[in-house]
């Protein structure tokens, strides 16, 4: 009887356990996806055991971890433009720079586990924006060639598609070109004539309608031969500076040695001083005179 008495008593503190008093959150709907501009909803639901008025918190995820709801309000710029029912958030007119991993923080303080917590993220879509295109006015004949196309903003990424006299350009065949719809590029291995005309590039993805850049007109010259003879005779003037340019040092060089060389010379030869004039003798001269006499 009493084995059976101890059964029933564990029996019921298992059913009323101190791990069933605890506060439990979470979010019927983890990944949000809406388009720029609009609502968007991060839905948070909990339950308490004991806590009536357990303290709720939202944070996002980024290069750190910053409040969005804190002590009853809303920080940064999330004030004035966001609103909390129970502990779901609701943000209005997102862009793209409120797009992360954002955590509802539900704290029970009366329960036995008193912290929940639940993870939501937000992906804001943007529509293609007017890409930016890189079409020169002219190309000589025969250069290799490649045209840009570019839309930063758009989410997802747009794909592209380039337009030649407002006719779609497609990759089938023999075309002289490539494209690439993902980067946006047009490639031309060697311009020809029939490859002027007018250009436009468009953008597109899932979120908005197609966008396109202004239509630019393309020309393609020939090389004039004035030019090429130009050309020519400015590199062969420029290597006969050059060689004039190395004669003269070359010349210059060896006159400097050779005046080295003579300065040398003369420096190692000293002549002897020249022998002193001879002096005369008075009183033999005198004797003299006086002996012819």
């Amino acid at each position: 009887m009493t084995i059976r008495m101890l059964a029933l008593t564990l029996l019921t503190a298992a059913l009323l356990c101190p791990l069933c008093l605890s506060v439990t959150v979470s979010s019927s709907k983890p990944k949000v996806e809406v388009h720029e501009h609009t609502d968007a909803v991060l839905s948070c639901e909990f339950r308490t055991e004991k806590d009536q008025n357990p303290r709720i918190e939202w944070k996002k995820k980024g290069k750190g971890v910053t409040f969005v709801y804190f002590d009853n309000k809303f920080t940064g710029s999330y004030a004035g433009r966001a609103k909390m029912e129970g502990a779901t958030l609701t943000i209005h007119s997102v862009t793209q720079k409120d797009s992360g991993e954002y955590r509802c923080e539900v704290t029970a303080s009366q329960d036995h586990v008193n912290l929940g917590e639940a993870t939501v993220t937000l992906n804001v879509l943007v529509p293609p924006h007017v890409p930016s295109c890189e079409v020169p006015n002219s190309v000589f004949i025969g250069s290799a060639l490649e045209l840009n196309c570019k839309d930063k903003f758009s989410v997802p990424p747009a794909t592209y598609r380039w337009y030649k006299d407002n006719k779609a350009l497609t990759t089938t065949g023999e075309a002289p070109y490539s494209m690439d719809a993902n980067k946006g590029t047009l490639k031309f291995k060697s311009v020809s004539k029939a490859d002027a005309g007018m250009y436009r590039c468009e953008s597109s993805n899932s979120v908005g309608a197609p966008k396109s850049c202004v239509t630019k007109q393309m020309k393609v010259i020939e090389y004039p031969l004035n030019t090429t003879i130009l050309i020519a005779a400015a590199s062969g003037l420029a290597a006969l500076v050059l060689l004039c340019c190395v004669c003269v040092c070359v010349c210059r060089r060896q006159g400097c040695c050779r005046e080295s060389k003579k300065a040398k010379s003369s420096k190692s030869y000293n002549p002897p001083p020249p022998p002193p004039p001879p002096t005369r003798n008075f009183k033999h001269y005198k004797q003299t005179q006086s002996f012819m006499i």
